[in-house]
């Protein structure tokens, strides 16, 4: 395992390409999921830091990441993974549950009209983009979770939108309220995840659909160790999931550790703040 620092020689997985947002306005006024407390103030320069740290992270790595602008009012647009869903040039958008966070689907919604190039498609159902959604290539399969944000019946209108077969699973733990706190792609075949995250039938689910999949503690992933993101190749993980980091790194992994505490305290970590653009 190694931890993150400028001017690190690393080794190269696929180039991907990711949409960020810088956090000029994160802070936790509310509490919308269980890891939110307001006694506890965001340390804005700290966490301004942090987010570099990871956009530097991506790029070291050969990857290019797209900004969307910050807007004043929108504390959570920093979680830039709740946008959208692309897959191919297809863009299902976002409808958030709760109305703290709704005018963020019109801001991402511009800015993908803004760019061209995107074939867009508004939702009629409740969903949070990327948190609730992830793609594994190699099949053409999306994994979709619900029980706490996204309405199911988003997952046939993101089949129809992408052209993708979907997959639901059921989430039943609250502090595991998006797909992506309990899930995570590894490569084009491979997953990892926490069972005690999911119902018994998604968990049976699981096990026939990934039988080589890496298994979770809750130890990891309270850590937010399964917020990653992974290039196929490389692993960037939260620097608090030690146990889950080497795991993967015995799974064949080159795993990369960055501190985002500061997010934490939002109730996400590196892929909460980051959105997979696929054109």
């Amino acid at each position: 395992m190694q931890t993150f620092a400028s001017g690190l020689a690393t080794q190269r997985g696929d180039s991907r390409t990711y949409l960020m947002c810088r956090p000029e306005y994160y802070t936790v006024e509310y509490a919308i999921n269980p890891w939110m407390d307001t006694s506890q103030p965001v340390d804005t320069a700290k966490a301004l830091e942090q987010w570099e740290n990871l956009k530097a992270t991506y790029e070291s790595l050969g990857h290019t990441v797209e900004e969307i602008s910050p807007e004043p009012g929108l504390l959570d647009m920093v979680f830039s993974a709740n946008g959208s869903f692309t897959v191919e040039g297809r863009v299902y958008g976002a409808k958030f549950r709760h109305r703290e966070r709704q005018p963020e689907a019109g801001a991402f919604d511009k800015w993908y009209g803004d760019r061209g190039g995107w074939f867009y498609t508004a939702p009629r159902f409740i969903n949070e983009g990327e948190g609730d959604f992830t793609y594994l290539e190699g099949s053409g399969l999306i994994l979709a979770g619900w029980g706490f944000r996204t309405d199911p019946a988003a997952h046939a209108e993101a089949g129809e939108v992408l052209r993708r077969p979907v997959v639901s699973l059921r989430l039943v733990d609250e502090r595991y309220y998006h797909l992506d706190t309990a899930l995570a792609v590894l490569d084009d075949h491979r997953i990892a995840y926490l069972p005690e995250a999911f119902s018994q039938d998604s968990q049976v689910l699981l096990r026939r659909l990934f039988p080589d999949a890496v298994i979770a503690t809750e130890e990891d992933a309270a850590a937010f160790g399964l917020n990653f993101v992974s290039d196929g190749r490389n692993v960037v993980i939260n620097s608090e999931a030690e146990a889950l980091a080497d795991k993967l790194s015995d799974a064949g992994f080159e795993v990369t550790s960055v501190d985002l505490s500061e997010f934490k305290k939002g109730g996400g970590s590196v892929k909460c703040c980051t959105a997979e653009l696929r054109p």
